[in-house]
């Protein structure tokens, strides 16, 4: 056991960073973890948490500043904690997150060399965000606050202006805000269930300019949603205005009841030269400027010639399923969300695609039925998963069906790095990976890497 305390005051130098961002230093062999800090800080830290081999230490004071450490831009950057490297200047964050991929494939994946290309930078690494959810609450004084909950809690942190988001959420949310106050209309609050306003939900099309405001209610209806929506349509580009209704005693954002107040019920956007309709609880990727490139990458990676019948597994609303189809034969989607598939019809019929076809269910279950009832086999599979990555079974009809290539776009490199040991067990091999920067100031990074079977 440790010989070290709660509150006991402890120096060391920040040698490493954790796959959550937190500095990483060492007394006397002992590992600390310590948020806030940045490789390369000298630091005073006080004890707060200690464990067999490793324990936990709130940052006090810095002696000596990383040559890498730069000031936050936001002023609530340490309170908020969802950039957990804004104190991290933008060539050291890249570098940081091109270390964890390798890492996580190294160690995790068992890869002795990972044929890695250059990490896909922003030229812009702010404002990226094409959406944001604002939680309404009281601060200590009984003030009405917008902003975000502070990391591990619901306490909120006042934030209008997040500086990832777009400069038209605090004019948006300055207008409810005083709609609020005039009508004495409460935020929700979580312990009592009581209150009517719950989150903003925003939205833009970089491309277009449109706007989208979705009000989640705890409530059948908004009072005085008229004037409401003439006050939100002063600002330019506002197209669609609608409320959500939960009434449920539950954290999920969302109520699956949308009403609209105003417009179409939907945003239309543009990635690369496809056009996407975008409705309040219809997944969208939140970087459209780094998607481009993201899915550039994994059309690359597919290699299609145009004799091609591709396989888009976890598809969403049909995203990098569109941009495929362009190249390919044919495209068959894949998708157990039902709204999704909906929406990814709606986006092949909104671009004229006809070589695309979509199907609701598990990949691991629509595979192997079209393959044996309808012969339909893949030269390419693509799979974008979510943060737990593949099913196995979804992996094993990969394997079954053993197209020439497979490319796997991850938001998770641990998970990515198991999936990938395990095709590469199962005669598939990693031809390239590369990372890209979809979400700036935090830790979170996207991969995208090509196998191709070893017999092809």
């Amino acid at each position: 056991m440790s010989e070290w305390k709660k509150n006991d005051k402890i120096e060391l130098s920040i040698e490493d960073m954790s796959e959550t961002g937190e500095g990483i230093g060492k007394t006397d062999g002992f590992t600390w973890f310590i948020k806030d800090t940045v490789i390369g800080d000298q630091v005073e830290a006080k004890v707060m948490k200690v464990k067999k081999s490793y324990g936990f230490a709130r940052l006090e004071h810095i002696k000596k500043k990383s040559e890498n450490r730069v000031v936050p831009k936001c002023p609530v950057a340490r309170q908020c904690g969802g950039c957990q490297l804004q104190a991290m200047n933008y060539a050291e964050q890249l570098r940081y997150k091109e270390k964890k991929i390798w890492n996580n494939l190294v160690r995790i994946g068992g890869f002795s060399e990972v044929p890695m290309l250059p990490i896909m930078g922003m030229e812009e690494p702010w404002r990226y965000r094409n959406k944001a959810q604002f939680p309404w609450g009281t601060d200590k004084e009984g003030n009405l606050v917008a902003g975000f909950y502070a990391g591990r809690t619901h306490s909120i942190i006042a934030c209008g202006d997040c500086l990832l988001g777009i400069e038209e959420n605090q004019e948006i949310l300055k207008r409810i805000k005083s709609h609020m106050e005039r009508h004495g209309l409460r935020p929700y609050e979580e312990e009592t269930h009581k209150g009517l306003m719950r989150h903003t939900l925003i939205r833009k099309g970089f491309k277009t300019g449109e706007l989208m405001v979705c009000q989640v209610i705890n409530g059948k209806s908004l009072p005085h949603g008229e004037e409401l929506v003439k006050s939100l349509l002063e600002i330019p580009g506002m197209k669609s205005i609608s409320i959500s209704i939960n009434r449920d005693q539950t954290n999920v954002i969302m109520g699956t009841q949308v009403e609209n107040l105003y417009g179409p019920g939907y945003i239309t956007d543009y990635i690369g030269d496809v056009k996407y309709r975008i409705s309040p609880l219809s997944f969208y990727q939140v970087n459209p400027v780094q998607t481009e490139k993201l899915y550039g990458t994994a059309l690359e990676y597919a290699g299609l010639t145009g004799d091609e019948t591709v396989w888009d597994l976890y598809c969403g609303i049909g995203t990098i399923s569109l941009f495929l189809a362009k190249k390919a034969k044919k495209v068959y989607g894949v998708e157990i969300v039902p709204q999704a598939i909906e929406d990814a019809r709606e986006n092949a019929k909104l671009n004229g695609i006809g070589n695309v076809e979509f199907f609701v269910g598990k990949a691991e279950e629509v595979l192997p039925e079209q393959y044996e009832k309808n012969r339909i086999y893949a030269d390419v599979i693509v799979v974008d998963p979510p943060r737990k990555g593949c099913d196995e079974v979804c992996l094993d009809t990969i394997v079954k069906m053993a197209p020439k290539r497979v490319v796997y776009v991850s938001c998770d490199s641990a998970t990515l790095a198991r999936d990938l040991k395990y095709l590469g067990e199962r005669g598939y091999e990693v031809v390239k990976v590369r990372g890209c920067d979809m979400f700036s100031q935090t830790t979170h990074v996207e991969t995208c890497v090509l196998l191709s079977h070893k017999n092809s």
